[in-house]
């Protein structure tokens, strides 16, 4: 399938994914489409991300504080490092199209800023877990705390990892299939 374009004009066959998904868009436009998509993500991310960064900058300055043993103090630590590495990778992509704008990579940008989000999304689910685990250990006890870092990761890994896996492998099926 090519698009009808003056003889002047080269032609472009559409991507393979874009016969399997029915769009007809040329490659500007997917990637201003995926650039759309990638920012709203980013933005979800980082309403969840600051919301935990508030929180664990208020915990230092909080009473009881100086009641955490040396291990929670340890994991706090650990968990403003990521909360602050976490902020960087979702404000990367912001700040790499400022420095490219106008330059025309934008799929280059997409790519690239697809792959900082996939590592973000690791380190906020990292940062999600151990912050649930501190507050349970803190507020119950050290078992609890386990209990509930096994149970967060369990469930981070299905949602995140093994349910888009088994929705993929799906479509696969039925694609094959049909």
């Amino acid at each position: 399938m090519t698009v009808d374009l003056p003889p002047d004009e080269p032609r472009v066959e559409p991507h393979v994914d874009d016969r399997v998904d029915g769009r007809d868009e040329t490659p500007n436009e997917r990637a201003d489409r995926n650039w759309l998509e990638l920012l709203q993500e980013l933005r979800v991310m980082q309403t969840g991300t600051q919301i935990l960064t508030g929180f664990l900058l208020a915990v230092a300055f909080q009473p009881r504080f100086t009641d955490m043993d040396q291990l929670q103090r340890d994991v706090y630590v650990v968990l403003v490092a990521l909360a602050a590495i976490a902020t960087i990778l979702a404000l990367a992509p912001v700040g790499m199209h400022r420095a490219l704008f106008g330059h025309r990579r934008k799929p280059e940008l997409v790519r690239i800023a697809a792959r900082i989000v996939q590592i973000d999304l690791v380190v906020i689910g990292a940062l999600t877990i151990g912050v649930t685990t501190l507050i349970i250990d803190f507020t119950l006890n050290r078992t609890a705390g386990i209990i509930a870092l096994i149970a967060a990761l369990i469930l981070v890994v299905a949602l995140w990892i093994a349910l888009p896996g088994v929705m993929r492998g799906r479509r696969f099926a039925q694609t094959s299939e049909g």
